[in-house]
C-alpha cells in the first residue's frame, strides 16, 4: 500500500525574522514560564533544527571576485566564424540567366554572401539541397543569385516548396581572375551590465547589550554565548551575505517607464544569472529532462554552441531524483543479469542510489543546489519556478580594462567596485556610543552593511536554464 506525507504539521517558513528581539521569536514564553512554582528541567543551548540555513555557497564555487572601477562594465564576446542564413524565399528558375535562381532575405536579414563563393543550399521543408556560386549579391544585401553547379536545374529549380537555408563553404574564380571583391570585418557582441548597491542594518540599544539571557545561543559561523543580539548581529550578517549572492542570480534590468525606474532611476537595477540566460542562453521549459533522448537535445544544442567539454548542473532535488533515475533505467541488472560498474556484493555494503557525474557527447557534473530546495526562498515555487541551471566549466578570455590586458576569466564572475581609496567589496562599519563605538550620542549599537557589485555572465549561450 503506497504512503504519502501528511499536509499537517508543515514547514515552517517563519523561523525568526523580525524586527524585534522577543521571546516567541525562538521560545515560547508558556513553555518555559519561571513564574511557575516548579521549575522545569531546561536545555541551555540552543537547537539547530534548521541546520546550516545559508545558501551562499553556489557563487563561491563556480566564480571569481574581480575588482572594478567604473560605474558600467562592458565586454565584448566572439560573433560566429561562419554564417548561415534561414528563411530564404526564391524566385523562378533562370533568372537573370539558364541555370541561375535569386534568393530574397528573411526579414531584416542583411546577405555578406560574395561573388564567386560557393554555397550550399538545404530545403527546410523538404529533403531537397543543391550546390552553386554566388553571382551577384544587392548593393543592399536583401537578395543574391546563385548559378547552380548541377546541369538539372538549369530550367527546374531544386526547390518546389518552402524556404531555404543557405551557407558558405568555399569559393572558385576562373584562370587569371581578379582576386575576392570586398571582405568580412569581424563582429563582435558587446554585453554590460552595472553594479548595483546592496545594504543592511543591524541595532541594538546599549541595554540590551547588557542583558543576559539563560539561553546559549549559536550561530552558523561559530559565535556562541549568552547575548542574544551577539547571534542577532551575525545572523544579519549571514543574511546579507546570502542578499549579495540572490541579488548576482535574480536582479533584472530597470525598464525605462516601470515602476521602479521612478523610484531608483532608469539606470537601475543589473542583469542577474537567470535573465542573462533566458535573454541570452538556451531554456528547457515544461518538465525536467528525464530521458537520454530529451538530454540529446540538450547536447544538440551545446554542438551548435560553444560546445564546451564540461559542464555543472546544479539542480534542486526533484530534477537530481530524475537524472539518477534516468541513468539507473541504462543499468540491465534486473533484465539481462548483467551491470555497469563494479560491485563487491557485500551484505554490509551500503547501497548508493545517486549519480554525481555522467557522460553523453560531454561530461555532466551534477550537484545539488540549496538555494532551489531551501522553503523560505525558491523551494517550492510554481510561478517563476526553476528546477536547475547547466554552467559550462572552464574560462574565457576577455580584456581587463583594470589591468590593461586579456585575461582569463570564469563563466561567471563577480565585479566589486574597488579603487586605491575605496573597497566596497563587503563593507561594515559601526555607529552609536555602545559595543564598542563612540561616534554618536545615540544610547546604541549599529552595524552597517554595504556592498556594490555585478555579475558577469560571459558566453550566456552556454548556458542552459530549466524552468518548470
Amino acid at each position: 500500500m503506497a504512503g504519502s506525507l501528511l499536509t499537517t504539521p508543515g514547514v515552517s517558513l517563519t523561523p525568526s525574522t523580525v524586527k524585534n528581539t522577543l521571546p516567541t521569536n525562538y521560545l515560547s514564553s508558556t513553555d518555559f514560564d519561571f513564574l511557575n512554582q516548579y521549575l522545569p528541567d531546561t536545555y541551555e543551548q540552543e537547537f539547530e533544527r534548521y541546520g546550516n540555513r545559508s545558501i551562499a555557497s553556489f557563487l563561491r564555487n563556480v566564480s571569481a571576485e574581480v575588482p572594478s572601477a567604473s560605474d558600467l562594465i562592458k565586454w565584448a564576446e566572439q560573433g560566429r566564424l561562419h554564417t548561415k542564413f534561414t528563411g530564404l524565399t526564391y524566385g523562378s528558375i533562370g533568372t537573370p540567366s539558364a541555370g541561375q535562381q535569386v534568393f530574397t532575405m528573411a526579414g531584416s536579414d542583411v546577405c555578406n554572401f560574395r561573388v564567386n563563393q560557393t554555397v550550399f543550399l538545404s530545403s527546410e521543408s523538404t529533403s531537397a539541397f543543391a550546390k552553386g556560386i554566388v553571382t551577384a549579391v544587392a548593393s543592399n544585401g536583401t537578395t543574391f543569385t546563385v548559378a547552380y553547379y548541377d546541369n538539372a536545374y538549369n530550367s527546374t529549380s531544386p526547390f518546389a516548396s518552402g524556404t531555404v537555408t543557405a551557407f558558405v563553404y568555399g569559393s572558385e574564380f576562373k584562370k587569371g581572375d581578379l582576386g575576392m571583391t570586398g571582405s568580412l570585418d569581424p563582429v563582435d557582441d558587446i554585453f554590460e551590465v552595472k553594479p548595483v548597491i546592496i545594504k543592511d542594518k543591524f541595532e541594538v540599544s546599549g541595554s540590551d547589550m547588557a542583558q543576559i539571557g539563560w539561553v546559549e545561543v549559536t550561530t552558523e559561523n561559530g559565535a556562541t554565548g549568552y547575548l542574544w543580539y551577539v547571534k542577532a548581529e551575525h545572523e544579519t550578517r549571514l543574511r546579507f551575505d546570502d542578499y549579495l549572492e540572490m541579488m548576482m542570480i535574480e536582479h533584472v534590468p530597470t525598464e525605462a517607464t516601470s515602476g521602479a525606474a521612478g523610484v531608483l532611476g532608469t539606470t537601475s537595477g543589473s542583469q542577474g544569472l537567470f535573465d542573462a540566460i533566458e535573454t541570452r542562453g538556451n531554456v528547457w521549459s515544461g518538465g525536467n529532462p528525464s530521458t537520454l533522448g530529451e538530454f540529446d537535445d540538450i547536447v544538440n544544442r551545446l554542438d551548435k554552441q560553444g560546445a564546451i567539454a564540461e559542464n555543472v548542473l546544479f539542480v534542486n532535488r526533484e530534477f537530481s531524483f530524475d537524472i539518477d533515475d534516468m541513468l539507473a533505467a541504462q543499468n540491465s541488472y534486473g533484465v539481462g543479469g548483467t551491470s555497469y560498474g563494479l560491485f563487491d556484493n557485500d551484505k554490509d555494503m551500503a547501497i548508493s542510489l545517486g549519480f554525481s557525474s555522467f557522460r553523453r557527447g560531454y561530461d555532466f557534473y551534477k550537484s545539488d543546489w540549496k538555494y532551489l530546495n531551501d522553503a523560505t526562498l525558491r523551494g517550492g515555487l510554481v510561478g517563476g519556478a526553476v528546477n536547475g541551471v547547466l554552467i559550462p566549466a572552464g574560462t574565457m578570455s576577455v580584456y581587463d580594462q583594470i589591468m590593461g590586458k586579456n585575461m582569463k576569466r570564469p563563466f561567471l564572475h563577480v565585479r566589486y567596485r574597488a579603487s586605491e581609496a575605496e573597497n566596497r567589496k563587503f563593507k561594515t562599519w559601526v555607529i552609536g556610543s555602545a559595543g564598542g563605538a563612540a561616534n554618536s550620542e545615540r544610547d546604541a549599537m549599529e552595524v552597517h552593511f554595504l556592498s556594490e557589485r555585478a555579475l558577469c555572465t560571459l558566453g550566456a549561450n552556454n548556458f542552459v536554464l530549466f524552468k518548470d
